[in-house]
């Protein structure tokens, strides 16, 4: 068995953990980065990346949406959102940037076969030891230094580590040997995704769309506009929603498709291109502790997705590159105990905190009856539509100037 040592070894290349590594390369610091997958690989997913995604992405290269992604095939420019309520009714919110604001959509939609590939071959290969196809079986605490356990194509590897960052996932193998956390079915979604061709009505301006099906609680059904005609098409579900009403994921979803009076007729003619697949999505409302003596959790296996929308890539890639930047402060301080990592937890959930917030109240104070009118009742009004309006060149030049502030210090480098 050969063994590798490391101060720092990121467990996963994913956005969260890519985005660690990229911050950590621009910090010039060398670390490991391992993953069991062999890239390009799928990973189920909405493939919608928010602003959060560019305003990471701007930091670790100010030029890189401009050269990198406009224009490139992998990636469609979604200039806003589509929303259906309960009722049937559409209420588009598409912006185009004014005169001064930076010139780019609110989204891009990428399969995470081609996003998370475009990621992993920016890794920086002076900083970064990045190891394809080494997939971590035991994760071990020794004193004050890690013991990790791996397979690798070359035969059976063992790192040592004093710096653990986990970016495994949901299932995660660091997770695991650190103490699982069980599932909590109020904080936890189960979601399906397929991939299709040809669905009618999809908006010029390739609005990424939510429907909010009738009768069906604390759920929606999406399609996200990609390159080529095709489409990611996916429903997902609260857990414990879905346990008490006994739904079926995979038969609700495929119902829609095929009866629901807003959905099947779009889908009439469309082409499927692969048998719905099922995946979870660890909810950040629990705000679960994502540190300890020695190591750092980021992406999904801090449980950092979005509760009111979904969305995880943007808030994965955040926690990786405030991860890196905690790492720094580590290595220069030589401290890894608990007692320093703990603002991490605080500067990571800061930004889901009014999500967060917006979850809770729906789960305490409404019943499905008046989730489904407020929905009705607010995506059409006159309100909500002032406040996208004005609100919209703000987030576009917060993603694209405004630095990203950690425990109160502005960092832009």
């Amino acid at each position: 068995m050969s063994v590798v040592y490391t101060e720092i070894c990121i467990v996963g290349a994913g956005p969260a953990g890519a985005a660690a590594s990229l911050t950590l390369a621009k910090l010039g610091i060398p670390h490991l980065i391992v993953d069991a997958a062999v890239f390009p690989r799928d990973k189920i997913c909405g493939d919608g990346l928010d602003l959060k995604v560019c305003r990471v992405l701007r930091h670790l290269d100010p030029d890189l949406v401009e050269r990198d992604i406009a224009g490139n095939p992998d990636f469609s420019a979604s200039w806003g959102a589509r929303f259906i309520t309960p009722a049937g009714r559409t209420c588009d919110y598409t912006y185009l940037p004014r005169a001064g604001e930076p010139p780019y959509p609110l989204f891009w939609v990428s399969k995470r076969l081609h996003f998370d590939h475009f990621l992993v071959k920016k890794l920086d290969a002076r900083f970064a030891d990045f190891r394809q196809g080494v997939r971590v079986c035991r994760v071990l605490r020794d004193g004050k230094t890690w013991r990790l356990l791996a397979g690798a194509p070359a035969g059976d590897l063992e790192i040592r580590a004093t710096l653990l960052i986990g970016a495994d996932g949901d299932h995660s193998a660091v997770l695991r040997d650190l103490g699982e956390r069980p599932i909590d079915r109020r904080h936890y979604a189960g979601s399906m995704r397929q991939y299709w061709r040809g669905i009618s009505g999809i908006h010029p301006q390739n609005l990424i769309e939510v429907y909010f099906p009738p009768g069906l609680p604390m759920s929606y059904f999406y399609i996200f506009p990609l390159p080529g005609g095709e489409a990611n098409v996916g429903y997902g579900m609260v857990s414990d929603v879905a346990a008490r009403g006994r739904y079926r994921l995979r038969e609700v979803f495929q119902h829609l498709i095929r009866e629901d009076p807003v959905l099947a007729p779009r889908f009439r003619h469309a082409e499927a291109l692969e048998a719905p697949v099922g995946w979870g999505l660890p909810l950040a409302s629990r705000r679960r502790p994502a540190s300890g003596d020695g190591y750092l959790l980021v992406g999904d296996a801090a449980s950092l997705i979005c509760p009111t929308t979904g969305e995880g890539i943007g808030t994965g890639m955040m926690s990786g590159y405030i991860a890196g930047h905690f790492a720094q402060k580590a290595l220069a301080a030589r401290r890894f105990d608990a007692d320093f990592f703990q603002p991490y937890n605080r500067e990571i959930y800061r930004r889901l905190n009014t999500e967060i917030g917006q979850y809770q109240v729906i789960r305490r104070y409404l019943p499905p009856g008046l989730y489904e009118w407020g929905l009705n009742r607010m995506l059409p009004g006159f309100m909500l539509q002032a406040f996208f309006r004005q609100q919209a060149g703000g987030w576009l030049k917060t993603a694209y100037e405004r630095p990203i502030e950690i425990s109160g210090n502005a960092i832009l480098r």
